[in-house]
């Protein structure tokens, strides 16, 4: 606006000029033109302060910023919204209208000022009504109340973009030519920057708490992460051999582990071929001694280890499975997933928990054989369908590929949360760091303690109700279980 308050004081200026050469018609003070005048030159005024303000207020306002209060505003919010945001769409077009009728009222201006006052009058009161009227309380208003002022003004938008559409809708079309459109979407960084400038750690009186802000920096970033580096190392997974036996051992093992799920190999701890839902080992007898092979063996999803975790937590939703084998693919395209459903899934729905996958051959072999038959497998994805999704790797490349790892739903989250999950019987906090966990001790301690002993409930049983037992010099059989259960894992730490 500076250069039109120039061009102003210009034209006051060269009157000043002429009149020293040419004599003007004075319009008596009080008299009807005089009053008509006065009148068109504070029209005038007031008009170049709505455009200068509606200039600042309309062209502040982002799409982005609309669109969101259109969405989560308050009702008022959201019908000014509405209402600015098809005239504030058309940018380019809106500034040209804008400055356009400004820059008229700014000339009109001397003109009339002339006839009324005396030259150095008018000087002064255009420049100071065109500062203080059309430009400083103006943009004041509008910087701080623009939706609400350009919301009750719309309707003189609209109709000054009809009356310039001749001249700004071509300057408009030049200027979306040469300059382009503003890109109102965020990216990715400029979202999680916005988010921590959010946070209560900023300091700026955000609302969004530590964990609120660490979550949504986890989703953003889950995209960019991939299964190599959420899975556990094959090498640090609890596996079972195929031909192992389950016997007191082996389910104190498993049992001390707290594992859902055990992954199942063949003679190599690479060469996976399954996995073991524990809770089917509920009726497993450790004096039998039954073999792994003789259970139900579910398939264990493969997937390769570019896949991004996103996809991962996808196929984890369709309920297939909740663990995943990954594997690496030759190429550097991300890979289809290889959904297969961990339970036995038949047309009528029905489980059939005691027939076994897999089963040795007949004779003296014992080499084990997949029973593929007995699971109903979803089809692989066609190639088209896997050139839509963004995938390139085949069914039978993710099968023939090397195993690395092994990834849960629970690795997902933690990326997700960006934080460990730590369970009542994890050894480390972070596996590849080798971080062991400080706390267990002190869990199983109070675990135990806050446990009643099985002599209590009986006692409470017996009498119908608690009693207060009384002081002994000799230990309880659970308070040796205590010192048995705490003693190895304060010296591991």
């Amino acid at each position: 606006m500076h250069p039109i308050n120039a061009v102003v004081a210009a034209r006051m200026l060269a009157g000043v000029v002429q009149s020293n050469t040419l004599e003007s018609e004075a319009i008596p003070f009080g008299s009807l033109w005089w009053i008509i005048y006065a009148g068109v030159s504070c029209f005038l005024v007031l008009f170049a302060g709505i455009m200068s303000g509606l200039t600042l207020g309309l062209m502040s306002l982002g799409l982005v910023e609309l669109e969101i209060l259109q969405r989560s505003g308050t009702p008022n919010e959201k019908k000014q919204s509405a209402a600015i945001f098809p005239v504030v769409q058309k940018q380019h077009q809106l500034l040209v209208t804008l400055l356009l009728f400004n820059a008229l009222a700014m000339e009109g201006l001397p003109i009339y000022l002339d006839k009324i006052f005396n030259e150095y009058v008018a000087i002064i009161l255009s420049v100071t009504f065109v500062l203080f009227v059309g430009e400083v309380i103006p943009q004041a208003i509008c910087s701080r109340y623009g939706l609400a002022v350009g919301a009750s003004l719309v309707w003189l938008v609209r109709i000054l973009m009809i009356l310039s559409y001749p001249i700004s809708f071509p300057i408009a079309k030049m200027l979306d030519w040469a300059l382009g459109h503003n890109d109102p979407l965020f990216r990715r960084a400029q979202l999680k920057a916005l988010v921590s400038i959010h946070g209560e750690a900023a300091g700026k009186g955000g609302e969004l708490t530590h964990d609120e802000t660490t979550i949504i920096s986890g989703a953003l970033d889950l995209t960019e992460k991939t299964a190599q580096e959420a899975m556990t190392p094959i090498e640090s997974t609890f596996s079972l051999d195929v031909n192992s036996k389950l016997d007191r051992d082996a389910l104190i093992k498993i049992e001390a582990r707290g594992h859902s799920r055990i992954p199942v190999y063949s003679d190599n701890p690479k060469n996976v071929i399954g996995l073991l839902l524990v809770k089917t080992l509920l009726t497993v007898r450790p004096e039998k001694e039954t073999l792994v092979n003789a259970l139900s063996i579910r398939r264990i999803p493969r997937v390769p280890a570019d896949m991004p975790l996103y996809d991962i937590l996808n196929e984890f939703q369709k309920g297939s499975s909740h663990m995943a084998a990954v594997v690496k693919v030759k190429g550097k395209s991300r890979g289809l997933p290889s959904t297969v459903p961990e339970e036995n899934i038949h047309e009528s729905n029905d489980s059939d928990l005691t027939s076994p996958l897999l089963l040795k051959r007949e004779g003296n072999n014992d080499s084990v054989i997949v029973h593929i038959d007995k699971i109903n497998r979803p089809p692989f994805l066609t190639n088209n369908e896997a050139v839509r999704n963004g995938f390139s790797h085949t069914s039978e490349e993710i099968e023939d590929g090397d195993v690395i790892g092994i990834i849960t739903l629970e690795d997902v989250f933690e990326e997700l949360l960006q934080e460990e999950i730590v369970d009542e019987t994890d050894e480390y906090i972070d596996v590849h760091k080798k971080i062991r966990v400080a706390t267990v001790a002190a869990v199983a301690i109070s675990s135990l303690a806050r446990a009643p002993s099985a002599r209590r409930l009986l006692a409470q049983k017996g009498t119908g109700g608690p009693r207060t037992p009384k002081a002994s010099s000799t230990p309880r059989q659970d308070d040796k279980l205590i010192g048995t259960m705490t003693g190895p894992v304060q010296g591991n730490n």
